[in-house]
This record gives structure tokens, sequence and C-alpha cells, in this order.
């Protein structure tokens, strides 16, 4: 997969070089282009703002900046072509170490690339949606800031690109920037090969509908406080069936709202409506945890 992300702060990028991210560029998974948009400014300060049509508070970014940065960044010319690709920040144990940068290159797949735009407007970033993101050659992400860009930038990119304005939540940020680093994160882990243990994603909050219950490890006694026994019973249809109550009831006391959505989905089995039932939970979103 090829990331792409055009910022007015390149360095707020950093974290894509470490941890997981990173050790997906070592091995080669992804390459990731950070791309200053002040490269396609013009004049001694390089603005990338005026001040909004209409009146209003803020600024608002340049559609004559942003375009040529997006046609360069689709066709891989102009200061695209002079780029380089992040490099990991360390060496990850079993993974050969990239010396050099590598030079940018751009996604030879017949589709075309997903531009993606933070946005308190967009729709709401989901697992299923970081699932199918995963799918893709191409994300490009163009992070805005004061109060967004000009909307003619993605009327006249839907050319070139499938348009995706996603929101990280129901809060307005300073920029797009931690909203990428997000996204990203959330997309990378789900492409094959990223996480070493596919049941790692597989079993996350959310990839069945469901919130993931609590987790436990060594000291088997900590502080007074113990590992529940049926973990280690041995008996994995017990602990299967454990981990999925557990999850029920996380998700009935914190977000009932997921259970119904299950529900109509067909995701809940019979065994499942049955504890929900004797545990006190109630499709008015009532439940009484009982920690059965």
């Amino acid at each position: 997969m090829r990331l792409d992300v055009l910022t007015i702060f390149p360095a707020y990028m950093e974290p894509l070089r470490h941890a997981l991210l990173g050790k997906a560029i070592e091995r080669g998974i992804i390459s990731v282009g950070v791309h200053d948009v002040r490269q396609w400014a013009s004049g001694v300060h390089r603005a990338v703002d005026d001040s909004p049509y209409g009146g209003g508070p803020g600024m608002v970014m340049r559609a004559d900046v942003w375009g040529p940065a997006l046609d360069d960044v689709a066709q891989g010319s102009g200061p695209v072509a002079d780029s380089h690709d992040l490099v990991s920040a360390e060496r990850h144990r079993g993974t050969p170490r990239q010396i050099d940068c590598v030079r940018t290159t751009v996604s030879s797949s017949p589709s075309l690339p997903v531009l993606i735009v933070p946005t308190p407007t967009g729709v709401p970033l989901t697992q299923s949606l970081a699932q199918d993101l995963a799918q893709e050659d191409h994300l490009v992400f163009a992070c805005g800031r004061y109060e967004g860009i000009d909307q003619r930038v993605f009327d006249d990119a839907r050319s070139r690109y499938r348009v995706q304005e996603v929101s990280i939540g129901d809060y307005v940020l300073v920029g797009g920037e931690v909203a990428v680093l997000v996204m990203a994160e959330a997309v990378v882990r789900l492409i094959p090969g990223v996480l070493g243990n596919r049941r790692s994603h597989e079993e996350d909050s959310f990839s069945d509908g469901l919130l993931e219950g609590p987790r436990y490890t060594k000291p088997r006694s900590w502080r007074g406080l113990e590992v529940p026994d049926v973990l280690l019973s041995g008996d994995h249809a017990k602990v299967d069936r454990w981990n999925r109550n557990q999850a029920l009831a996380m998700t009935a006391r914190r977000r009932p709202d997921l259970i119904e959505r299950c529900r109509a989905d067909g995701l809940l089995d019979s065994a499942d409506d049955t504890w929900l039932v004797s545990n006190g939970y109630h499709r008015s979103g009532d439940y009484s945890d009982s920690r059965s």
C-alpha cells in the first residue's frame, strides 16, 4: 500500500516512522510519502490561505495551492517526483534496515487513488471503513488547517481521486494531522503481514460488532487480584464463551446501541440473547451487570 500525506507541518507525521508502521515500512508492506503543501505556494511568504469569501472568522486554504499539489501526488510529478519516502525510525528485529531514502513511487493500480479528507463533517471512521480502506493500493490524506480547504479543491479532485471525507469523532481539532495518524494506524494494522498474529485484529473491538472484553497476563496473582479461573482451565470452549460474555457485558454497559445493531445485523446467536436476558439487559438499553 502507498500512503501520501499533504500537510503544512511535515514534522507532525514523524510517528508514522515508529512502531508497527515503521516496521511495515521496513518490510516493504507500505511506502509513505509526506509532502509540504507550501512547496506549491508562491510569493515570499508562501501563503497557503486567505480570508473567506462571504466573510466570517478565520482563513481558508487556497485552491490554487492545493489543486497543483494533488495533481502532482496523483501523477508523481513536480516536487513529489523529487521527494523521498519515509524510512523507519529504528531497526526492528528480523527485518532488514533501510539505509538510504527510497524515491517516491506512485501506485500503478488502474483504479483511482482514494483521497481522504479529515473533517468533522465527514462520515465516521469505523472498523468496517478501516477494513475497506485496508484493501486499497493508494491512500492520499489532505490535512486541512484553519477553517478548512476551499471546497473547489475536492470538487475538482473527483476526476483524479475517489474523494472520501472522514471524521474521527464529534469534536474539532486544530488540524487534520492528528486525525491522519489515527486513520493511518487503524488502516495499516489491518493489512496482511503487519501484525504478527492475524487473530490480533480479528478479535479487536468492533470486528464482530462488539467491544472487546478484558485481557490478562502474568503474574497470576497481583496485589490481591486474581486472574479469572476459567482462563486457567485449559477448556477452550469455556474460555471462548467467557470472552464472548465479557464482550457482551462491556458492550451492553458502555455502548448498548451496538447491541441493538448487532441484533439487527444478525450477529447475535441464541446463546448471546440468553446470556443478555439472564443478566438483565433489555432492549431499552437497561443493563444490570451481574459479572457472570
